[in-house]
């Protein structure tokens, strides 16, 4: 079928890592160092991506930081007219890196912090952590640059949402995404202990509402809706092959960061086959793209085309059957593989015991 043009490009530039977070969304397999495209290359795909009509890209992985060729990259971004946004966990940024980011072109910083207290941030990031985010957060407002705060929310932070919103005030974030977890890669094996109650969720909401009433000068408050909890399924990425796509550290070229889990998509690579190919006529952006692929009740729903019947890489991970309605959906026939889950009683411990991810780069 026809595709419009992308405007997004998520750029994953290395799986490597300094953190350890159970709720990673990356593979559990990673694309180790010694695959990973080289800037020569990242300069390639940047220019064909804005030929294919691409604006902005995040540049992630991973760690960004870990490239040292990171300003040439950023650099090459920049020659091809892309925006481009770092997001990174602050660890390895100075000021001279920063400094040398931003001579090279960068336009905006995502920090990702995962609680605001101190040592509950460093057990969940599985290491020595938050000094470095603190003065990272210092550095980025002092630019000037545009300046986002990601919090993960699960069972182990979202109490905690005051407080959290409370330090991307006194860090100076112009905005805070409150994104609770999606359950890929390492968050799916730890799904169980991640998963907030129906009641943390109702409390953070209550408190979310509350900070966006205070009169002044609070960051924009972005809440990403907890799909499991609220039984709504989530418009994923904008639909499948629709705004954005992804390129992995390796070259792997995929309509959204976990859709590699997928059987028989068989994703191509930016190595062997132009990107303005692979957005139009490869089977790995074709597969779900449009309603053709849906089956009941997706086919017959009134929001088809506003949810684009969820997340395939969930509907896979759930049934074993990616064309299946995403079960997160309240809709879906298989929707008890969520619900028993959020409604079987678990005891809430003071931090997630989880299974830490493996990062090359990891202390």
């Amino acid at each position: 079928m026809t595709a419009d043009p992308p405007w997004a490009l998520l750029a994953e530039l290395t799986h490597r890592c300094p953190l350890r977070c159970g709720y990673c969304s990356n593979p559990v397999e990673l694309a180790g160092r010694s695959v990973e495209l080289t800037a020569e290359q990242w300069a390639g795909v940047f220019r064909q991506a804005a030929d294919l009509g691409v604006v902005q890209t995040h540049l992630s992985g991973g760690e960004p930081l870990l490239r040292r060729d990171l300003p040439d990259l950023v650099a090459a971004a920049e020659a091809a007219g892309l925006h481009t946004q770092l997001v990174t966990s602050g660890v390895g940024l100075d000021r001279l890196r920063l400094d040398g980011l931003v001579a090279a072109g960068l336009h905006s910083v995502q920090l990702s912090v995962q609680h605001a207290d101190p040592a509950a941030s460093e057990r969940i990031a599985g290491a020595r952590s938050f000094a470095a985010k603190e003065r990272a957060a210092r550095l980025i407002r002092a630019t000037g640059l545009p300046f986002g705060l990601n919090v993960v929310l699960h069972r182990g932070n979202i109490d905690a949402l005051d407080d959290l919103i409370a330090l991307g005030v006194a860090w100076g974030a112009d905005r805070i995404e409150l994104a609770h977890t999606q359950f890929h890669g390492w968050a799916l094996r730890n799904r169980a202990a991640l998963l907030p109650t129906r009641e943390q969720v109702d409390r953070a909401r209550a408190r979310l509402a509350h900070w966006r009433e205070r009169p002044g000068s609070t960051p924009e408050l972005v809440w990403v809706a907890p799909d499991h909890i609220d039984g709504t399924a989530k418009p994923c990425m904008g639909g499948w092959g629709a705004i954005s796509l992804t390129v992995a550290p390796d070259g792997t070229v995929l309509p959204c960061p976990a859709a590699a889990a997928l059987p028989g998509l068989d994703p191509p690579n930016v190595k062997d086959r132009r990107l303005d190919w692979i957005w139009r006529e490869s089977h790995a952006f074709n597969a779900y793209r449009g309603e053709s692929w849906m089956r009941e009740p997706c086919r017959g729903c009134a929001l088809r085309s506003t949810d684009h019947g969820g997340c395939r890489c969930q509907a896979y991970a759930l049934t074993a059957d990616a064309t299946r309605t995403d079960p997160a959906c309240r809709l879906s026939p298989d929707h008890s593989l969520v619900r028993d889950l959020v409604d079987t009683p678990r005891p809430l411990p003071g931090d997630p015991a989880f299974v830490p991810a493996y990062r090359e780069g990891a202390p």
